[in-house]
């Protein structure tokens, strides 16, 4: 004897169609700058943070479009909504952050030992303005970050970008008291390894969800433990634990129960703590009893 019990909660988060919108308007504004002055000055590191913020861009629109289908109601082809297209947001923006260091650092190693006249004060101004405007698109995405793969994407490219613009303002600095021309392609790949530092983590996280792996935040000996420890439970099975999308999560389990007189008890209890405790708002719960189990776990069973 079995009972199912589906329990499908959505979580609610903000709303970011304004951020995306003023995080690429600042973006576009800024990129179209820093490429004149780039080419005007012969800077390889203004061009090559142009390079990347473009990546960023892109980065940023597929966010937003991740972001606006996660948001559309499930259909009878997708019965769990499109939420899983934050997650592919996710990984796209890892893998063309990814994608761009090569070119960055074949570039930046074929610019040492040639020597160029750099205006060190054009560039600190120029990596000055990214400063700001990278952190203030960073700061649009802080909220909820921690708890959204998708938005945590947006967010550490803008901070990674913020950072590597005052690396560039300090080299301008550099060039411009002390002619110091080698340090041009030395930031390019300095922006080289902060791009790949800040990129792995969303690479390797979007990479598991995409594989329906345990998200990141969750425990799943934890989850376990928890389970057992409800009142009337003697054993569960067949645990499964994956993402729907970057924020929400799914679980399918099997309950052993000791009474078979408290079915809905236990389910609405269950699936109250998986809420609770692990914020798993989409729960498929199957009750099973004791007798029943031991007889399916012998080899053979007389009725």
């Amino acid at each position: 004897m079995s009972h199912h019990h589906h329990d499908h909660g959505h979580s609610h988060s903000q709303n970011y169609n304004r951020s995306f919108a003023l995080g690429v308007i600042l973006n576009l504004i800024y990129i179209v700058v820093e490429a004149v002055y780039g080419i005007l000055s012969g800077s390889l590191a203004l061009l090559a943070d142009a390079g990347h913020n473009l990546s960023d861009v892109l980065g940023l629109l597929l966010a937003w479009a991740a972001y606006y289908l996660s948001n559309l109601k499930p259909t009878e082809r997708h019965t769990y909504g499109w939420g899983a297209s934050t997650i592919l947001a996710a990984l796209l923006n890892a893998l063309i952050l990814i994608a761009a260091l090569g070119g960055i650092c074949w570039e930046a190693i074929s610019r040492f030992g040639t020597e160029q006249t750099l205006p060190g004060m054009t560039i600190i101004v120029v990596a000055a303005i990214g400063v700001v405007i990278n952190t203030a698109t960073a700061l649009l995405f802080m909220k909820n970050q921690h708890d959204d793969l998708n938005i945590r994407g947006a967010f550490l490219h803008m901070a990674a970008d913020a950072a590597v613009s005052v690396g560039v303002v300090l080299g301008g600095v550099a060039i411009y008291f002390w002619q110091t021309t080698w340090i041009d392609p030395a930031l390019s790949l300095l922006i080289a390894v902060v791009i790949f530092i800040s990129t792995w983590g969303l690479l390797k996280d979007s990479l598991n969800l995409a594989l329906q792996a345990v998200p990141r935040n969750i425990d799943p000996s934890k989850v376990h433990q928890s389970l057992e420890e409800l009142d009337n439970v003697r054993h569960i099975h067949d645990l499964h634990i994956w993402a729907l999308s970057t924020t929400e999560t799914a679980l399918s389990v099997h309950l052993v129960l000791e009474e078979i007189n408290r079915n809905d008890e236990i389910l609405a209890a269950a699936s109250e703590m998986l809420k609770e405790k692990f914020k798993i708002v989409h729960s498929t719960i199957q009750i099973e009893h004791s007798t029943d189990y031991e007889c399916h776990s012998e080899t053979s069973c007389n009725h």
